[in-house]
């Protein structure tokens, strides 16, 4: 496993092109192998306040491997329609499926689709999900939206990949652990090591304005590689790459979280006879 994560970190051996969704009428990039036909394909939802620029390493990994990385670049704002964004992952779905792309020398699978999202984006991808029926959805350290993802999560019976951050995975921003909990079929949890929610994001960002880490290269090259495995098992059905969907398979640099086994609880301070009572004085 440590060999081929190793594999994985690194970029794949097609040479990458980029396109303009806009051109079919849906702001946002596309990126795509040099060519291919009936490529497997893969929608992404942005986090809040980034965009699509924010995640071009990410969408150039995933298009090296051989995938369609397609994603729509709206609801930037800080207050964006969860429901808008799972709506244009699935117009982009349909661009991706309904047209040639690049000089004609690349299609994609219509069986071979996933929707991938990152904080709020991996909410959207499950608000996608229960509208259309995908192979595989990947939720990258997701965020709370509304709907819920979790009241959807029961009625999907597609495998899952949910990914957190170690250090923030029972935090408020993520809710990772019920939607893994609620999942309606195969999910499997994973935190990273060391690892915050936004680490992934690249470059300038309107949250760093706000108090936001920042990127995390370590986070994000562990992060590609999951994602790369995860997909190569589940669209293609690669069984080199099994244990990425494995929930109990080891892999390095990540642990394997089980949402129902019960949280530990922080131990609080025991205050001596003295302290109570100076603080009684007081």
């Amino acid at each position: 496993m440590k060999s081929l994560l190793s594999t994985l970190t690194s970029r794949g051996p097609h040479r990458v092109l980029r396109g303009n969704l806009a051109i079919a009428g849906q702001p946002g990039v596309v990126y795509t192998p040099e060519n291919g036909l009936g490529l497997p394909a893969v929608a992404f939802g942005h986090g809040w306040l980034t965009g699509v620029g924010n995640y071009r390493e990410l969408l150039e990994h995933l298009a090296s491997w051989g995938f369609v990385a397609a994603a729509p670049d709206t609801e930037r704002g800080p207050i964006p329609s969860h429901l808008g964004l799972a709506t244009d992952l699935l117009t982009t779905l349909d661009i991706c499926t309904g047209v040639r792309l690049g000089d004609g020398e690349i299609s994609v699978h219509p069986d071979k689709l996933a929707l991938v999202g990152h904080g709020m984006g991996a909410g959207a991808a499950v608000i996608a999900a229960a509208q259309r029926k995908v192979a595989a959805l990947a939720a990258l350290f997701p965020a709370p939206t509304a709907p819920s993802a979790e009241t959807l999560a029961p009625d999907l019976e597609i495998p899952a990949l949910i990914l957190a951050g170690a250090t923030d995975v029972s935090s408020v921003s993520s809710n990772a652990l019920p939607l893994t909990t609620a999942w309606g079929g195969e999910a499997v949890l994973r935190t990273i090591d060391g690892a915050s929610h936004n680490g992934i994001i690249e470059g300038r960002r309107a949250l760093a304005a706000l108090g936001a880490g920042k990127h995390e290269a370590k986070t994000a090259r562990t992060t590609r590689a999951l994602l790369v495995g995860y997909l190569n098992y589940t669209l293609l059905g690669d069984k080199t790459y099994k244990p990425f969907a494995d929930p109990e398979a080891a892999i390095p640099h990540t642990q394997l979280v089980d949402p129902n086994a019960p949280q530990e609880e922080e131990e609080r301070p025991k205050l001596s006879i003295g302290t109570v009572a100076q603080l009684l004085r007081k």
